[in-house]
Order: structure tokens, then C-alpha cells, then sequence
């Protein structure tokens, strides 16, 4: 029951909530002034300028929210006229949403924020289709759709002005979580009971949320801190825990090893288990980090792991002295390992046990942080660029334009009641670029419309009061807002029944039958045609992301190699090197998620390809691992044989990289001749396990090329 309480508060206090309020506030308040001002025709068409806008306000820095929202109500005025003046025939009308169709689906390739300008334009086109304005009235009209626009972008700018760093905070605290459930991903691999390879398909599926709340973090404080021009002490709390996170994320990652070879060496001792419980019982404190973040609140760190860590020592000496040819090197390593993640938790707790936190740091901020947020370019050719069967991007919008007339004609001769514009609505937010995603967006759509409209009918039937109605319709206004990014299926849910009992207080009547058989006309179209229609199959594409991650992994391992040299590497170039590999990484392992849920005759090589996720990951892990070691310490030249090694291991992925259409990466050390008397490092432990660690990268490295050859095969 605990759980389940902490679970409700911390959704309240969580970025989709306050999302679902702003929106829901946002779109509602313009409707509600104008009823009570008689004049709620206007107030409406101002909700529905708002409503379009607000689709551009997903998180991201302030200036992007503000400069998207802008371009979009300049769109919104111009697509509305356009519409009003092309309704009035019905071929202009449907060159139009040709046209439009194929423009604003093409806005993909700058990127999401402005992939949600071309969907706004889009909605205005589809909700103009049917608005019975004579040509005098339709700029008058689409001014009006203008205001409601710029409305909700000053509301919103209004929102996060009052607390710049809120929605920052939340969404750190979300990326928190994350890394909590991927360490307790992590634990299960020390507990006999674990499928190793089934945990592995969780791992690199946790770390594509991780990857991503990381990226919308790292761009919400520091270009949110260059247009705030000021450091405040919630500001230097923030950058500090996300800094201290990301290092946190990476110790976690570096606690990585043969799980199956550790497994037959040290199962029967029960000592991995220890281990195991103690990452779980780890991964909760940091949870409780995510909830303190969330909610504002400050507490001491109860759960120090000083007496387990010390047992497991304990533990680990034993198998030492007892088990005679067995090395506890690995289960030392280990041991590091996890002091080094205690005293990070203890260490996050530091910044929120007083009020004083804040000036733990002075000038967190710096310009080497703006290397870490990526750039879109908004240049005019990218575009133009795309106008070629060989973009993706290209088909998908050429894909987008083509079912929409289709749509709109079918809406013009076949469909039931006069809403026909929900067939095409249902198209454009279904249709996505690749087919796994419309796949899933399709099922999502119809269980959420069915399930949403019955529950509709039995508030219209059941609760006769329209009072409690417009409570219940705020009530499901919210909640649609609050989980369309969480959760889309109960998103719709909550659409569905607010849209019955909207149309209701309109005066339009139960629209449930018309909506369900529009939303089933739409989906079946959008399905059909992301499958026959220039389709865009995941094997065709992921060529490009393992060519991406291999680069990523060469550029990692040549920090490393320079260091095993004794070239001092800067904290900042690692850390840029380190991130490459983790995005590159998620982006794999999302092209490989959607490349399992299309149909199985388009599924070429999923078990290489597996395998070359895993490899990846695992590689990874091991160059994290010894990073993490050699970066605490100053550059010494190291042992001969553990230069050829890592020299070794980077020819195999430069020779993967070409085979893949890649560059080859190159550093200084391999233009050098091996040095055959090179120092030694002191610590004798440290210079055997660092020689495992680095021939098990060469052979992970030469896995990767046999399987890479698989894949080309």
C-alpha cells in the first residue's frame, strides 16, 4: 500500500501531470471567459487555437518552446485561411490537403519540436474542413483561431516563467527513476534465478529511457541556464545532481562482467546474491532520491550500506584464503564498485539534506557544458535535400499525403454522421514513419476509442447532472494531457468520454457510434498503408545505427588507449565520448525494439542483430569499467602487451566500421610503435585484472565482427 501511495504522489507531482494541467487550463479558460461573457462562439474558437498550439509544448528549453509556438501560430492563421477560402470547392479542398499533408509531414527531418509544428498546422487544416464560414468571415475567423494560439503561448511562457526550473527538476527526477529501475535490471544479474540473456533484452530497453530523459535533462539546464543568465541555488543543485548522475549512471554501468563465467565461479559461495540484494536495496535509496527531487523535500540518508558492504568484504577475503586457484579479483573489483555507488547516493543526498545545499558549488556552470546539447540545424536545403526516394523521410510524408486524400474522400462519400474529419485526424496521428510505430499507435487508438466510448455512453446515461458532467469532463481533459506522452492507450481513454460530453454540452447530441467508426475507418487506412505504401522497414535502416555505435565505441576506447599510454585525456572529452557512445546506444536498441514488433517476414537477421545489441553493450560496459579506473589516477605508461591489446581491439572495429560504410577512427597510439619496456603499473591486482578486462574487449571485439559479418551476409 506504501508503494502504491508513493506511486500516486509522485505521478501529482511529476512533469505529466503538470503538463495535463497546464494544457487542460490552457485550452479551457478561453471558453469559459467567453460563456460568461455570452460570447462563447468566440470562446471557443479561441479553445481551438489553443488546443492546436498546445501540441507544440512538449518539454524542452524555454527559447525552443517559444520560438516553435511562434512558427506555429504564424502556420495556424495561414493554414486556416487557406482552408476557409479552399473549402469552398471540394478539389481545391483536396489539392490542399494533398499538399499540406505532404509539406508538414516533411517538417520530421529538423526534428520533433518541429515535427509538432507540421502536426499543429495539420489539425487546423482537418477542424477548418467542415467550419461552414462564408468568405468574408474567414480571416475574421482564423484571426480569432490566431488570438487562441498566442493566448496559450503566453499562458505557457506565463507557467515556466513563474518557476524556471521546475519542469527541469521534474524531468531529472523522472531520469532518476530510470537509472534506479536500471540498476535494479542490473542486480538481477547477480541472482542465480536470472535469465541472463532475457535480463539483457531489459537492459538495453531500460537504457533507451534512460538515454532519453538524460538528453531532454542535459538540454533543459543548460540552455534553460544561458537564457536565465543567472545562477541560483536551485539552479546549482540541479546541475550538480545531473552531473553527479550521469558519472552514477556510468559506475553502474561499469559494475559489468562475464555474469555466466562469475556465475560457475562463484555461485555456491552465495555471495552474488549478497551482492544482488544489496544493488536492489541500493536501487530503492535512489528512488527515494527521484521522490525527494520530485516533491520538494529534504531528508537525511538513513540507508548507508557501510555494515553490508563491510560483510561482503568479509565474504569476498574468505573465498580468497579458502578456494585455492580461484582468483577473487573480479568479486574485489566489484566490491569497489559498490563503495564507489554509496558514496554517489550518499552524496546526492548531500545537496537536499539543508537549505544551504545550493552553495555547496559556485560557478557549476561553465562553457564547456554547451559541447554536451545537441544543435539542430534548421538550414532551408536539409529540406530540400529530402526530396528524394532515398530519405525516409520523403516517403513517409509522400506516404502521409497520399492516405489523406484517400481519407478525405472517403470521408466525402462513405462515412456516417458529419464529422468526417475525425477519419483524417485519426490518420495523422497514427501514421508515423516507421511501421512498428503506426502498428502500435493503431491498436493503442481502437482499444482506447472503444473502451473510452463506452464509458462515455454510461456518463451521459448514468449521470444525468451537468454539473458533475463538467466536473467529470475537466477531470478527463487532465488526464488526457497528463498521459499522452505516458501512456497513450489510456490518453485516448480519457478522450474519448470528454469529447462525448463536450459535443453533449454543444448541443450536438451522442456522437459515439460516428466517432468509433471514423476512428476504425482511419486506423484501418493508416495500417494498410504504412504496409503497402512505400513502407520503411527497420533492416533497411539499422545499417546506419550499427555503424553509428561502433564509431561511438571506437571513440570511447581511444580515450582509454591514449590513457593505458600515458597521454593525458581531458575530463571534458571523455565525458563527450562516453555520452556519444550512450545516445548512439539507445538509438540502436530503440531501431532494434521496433525492428521485433514488425511482421515477420521483414525481420532479416533479428538474431544477429540481438546478439550485436548485446556485444555493444557489453563493450560498453567493459571500456566504462576500465575508464573509471584509469581516469582516477594520473596517466602512466603502461605494460606492452596491454598497448597491443587495445591496439588490437581498435583495428577489429575499424576494419567493422568500413565494412559498414564507416570511418575508420584514429589516435596517436596506433601510429606508435609499441614501446617493449614500458612501466609498470604498482599495484600488481590492478595490472592483472586491467589485462582480463582488456583481452575480454578484444574478444567482445572480435565477436562483433563476425557477427557484423552475419548481418551483411
Amino acid at each position: 500500500m506504501h508503494i502504491n501511495t508513493r506511486e500516486i504522489k509522485t505521478f501529482f507531482y511529476s512533469q505529466y501531470f503538470s503538463d495535463g494541467l497546464r494544457m487542460c487550463a490552457g485550452i479551457l479558460l478561453p471558453s469559459l471567459l467567453g460563456s460568461f461573457l455570452h460570447r462563447f462562439d468566440i470562446g471557443l474558437t479561441l479553445s481551438l487555437g489553443a488546443l492546436c498550439i498546445c501540441t507544440i509544448d512538449s518539454p524542452g528549453p524555454l527559447l525552443h518552446k517559444r520560438n516553435a509556438m511562434a512558427i506555429g501560430n504564424a502556420f495556424l492563421f495561414v493554414v486556416a485561411a487557406l482552408t476557409g477560402f479552399a473549402r469552398l470547392n471540394v478539389y481545391t479542398l483536396g489539392l490542399e490537403i494533398t499538399l499540406f499533408s505532404f509539406l508538414f509531414s516533411l517538417f520530421t527531418v529538423y526534428g520533433t519540436r518541429a515535427a509538432s509544428v507540421g502536426t499543429s498546422s495539420l489539425m487546423i487544416m482537418i477542424f477548418m474542413i467542415d467550419k461552414a464560414a462564408k468568405p468574408n468571415e474567414v480571416l475574421g475567423y482564423s484571426a480569432i483561431i490566431l488570438a487562441g494560439g498566442v493566448w496559450y503561448l503566453l499562458f505557457s511562457l506565463l507557467f515556466f516563467g513563474i518557476r524556471p526550473y521546475r519542469a527541469a527538476q521534474q524531468t531529472l527526477g523522472e531520469n532518476i527513476t530510470d537509472i534506479a529501475d536500471f540498476l535494479r535490471i542490473k542486480a538481477a544479474f547477480y541472482l542465480p534465478e536470472t535469465d541472463i540473456d532475457e535480463n539483457y533484452r531489459k537492459l538495453v530497453s531500460q537504457q533507451i529511457k534512460v538515454s532519453q530523459h538524460q538528453d531532454v535533462v542535459r538540454e533543459m539546464l543548460f540552455k534553460s541556464r544561458v537564457m536565465v543568465k543567472e545562477s541560483t541555488s536551485a539552479s546549482r543543485i540541479l546541475m550538480l545532481t545531473f552531473v553527479d548522475l550521469v558519472d552514477m549512471f556510468e559506475q553502474i554501468m561499469a559494475t559489468h562482467y562475464d555474469y555466466g563465467e562469475i556465475r560457475q565461479k562463484f555461485g555456491d559461495t552465495g555471495v552474488l546474491s549478497e551482492i544482488g540484494i544489496l544493488l536492489q536495496h541500493m536501487a530503492d535509496e535512489v528512488d527515494n532520491i527521484a521522490y525527494i527531487v520530485l516533491t520538494n523535500t529534504r531528508r537525511k540518508f538513513k540507508g548507508d550500506f557501510i555494515t553490508e558492504l563491510e560483510q561482503i568484504k568479509t565474504r569476498v577475503d574468505e573465498i580468497g584464503k579458502n578456494d585455492t586457484g580461484v582468483s577473487n579479483l573480479a568479486l574485489k573489483k566489484i566490491l569497489v564498485n559498490l563503495r564507489d555507488l554509496n558514496d554517489r547516493v550518499r552524496s546526492l543526498y548531500r545537496y537536499y539534506q539543508s537549505k544551504n545545499s545550493g552553495a555547496l558549488i559556485d560557478g557549476v556552470y561553465t562553457d564547456e557544458f554547451s559541447r554536451f546539447v545537441t544543435h539542430q540545424d534548421y538550414a532551408a536545403h536539409i529540406f530540400f535535400d529530402n526530396f528524394s526516394f532515398s530519405s525516409s523521410a520523403f516517403k513517409h510524408a509522400l506516404r502521409v499525403s497520399l492516405v489523406c486524400l484517400v481519407g478525405f474522400i472517403l470521408g466525402k462519400t462513405v462515412a456516417i454522421g458529419h464529422h468526417s474529419y475525425w477519419i483524417l485526424l485519426t490518420i495523422v496521428v497514427i501514421l508515423k514513419p516507421g511501421f512498428s510505430l503506426s502498428k502500435q499507435r493503431n491498436y493503442q487508438r481502437l482499444i482506447g476509442t472503444v473502451v473510452g466510448g463506452i464509458a462515455g455512453i454510461a456518463i451521459l446515461k448514468y449521470i444525468p447532472s451537468k454539473d458533475t458532467q463538467f466536473i467529470l469532463l475537466v477531470a478527463l481533459m487532465i488526464g488526457t494531457y497528463s498521459f499522452l506522452r505516458l501512456n497513450y492507450v489510456v490518453a485516448v481513454l480519457f478522450m474519448t468520454p470528454y469529447v462525448l460530453i463536450l459535443f453533449k454540452f454543444l448541443g450536438v447530441g451522442l456522437v459515439v457510434k460516428e466517432r468509433i467508426m471514423d476512428t476504425v475507418i482511419g486506423s484501418s487506412i493508416a495500417l494498410i498503408a504504412s504496409y503497402l505504401i512505400f513502407p520503411s522497414w527497420e533492416f533497411d535502416q539499422i545499417q546506419d545505427s550499427l555503424k553509428d555505435v561502433i564509431q561511438a565505441n571506437l571513440g570511447y576506447l581511444a580515450k582509454v588507449a591514449e590513457s593505458i599510454a600515458g597521454i593525458p585525456v581531458g575530463t571534458i572529452d571523455y565525458k563527450l565520448a562516453r555520452k556519444e557512445v550512450y545516445v548512439k546506444s539507445a538509438n540502436l536498441s530503440a531501431a532494434f525494439e521496433r525492428m521485433t514488433s514488425e511482421p515477420k517476414s521483414k525481420q532479416k537477421k533479428v538474431k544477429d542483430i540481438h546478439k550485436f545489441v548485446v556485444l555493444n553493450h557489453i563493450l560498453s560496459s567493459y571500456i566504462a569499467t576500465i575508464a573509471s579506473t584509469l581516469l582516477s589516477k594520473p596517466p602512466v605508461a603502461d605494460d606492452a602487451d596491454n598497448l597491443k591489446l587495445v591496439k588490437r581491439s581498435l583495428a577489429v572495429l575499424n576494419d567493422s566500421s568500413e565494412k559498414l560504410g564507416g570511418g575508420v577512427v584514429q589516435t596517436s597510439i596506433l601510429k606508435q610503435a609499441v614501446i617493449e619496456k614500458a612501466s609498470r603499473r604498482t599495484n600488481e591486482q590492478d595490472e592483472v585484472l586491467l589485462k582480463e578486462q582488456l583481452g575480454f574487449i578484444n574478444k567482445i571485439s572480435a565477436d562483433i565482427a563476425r557477427v557484423t559479418g552475419n548481418i551483411l551476409s
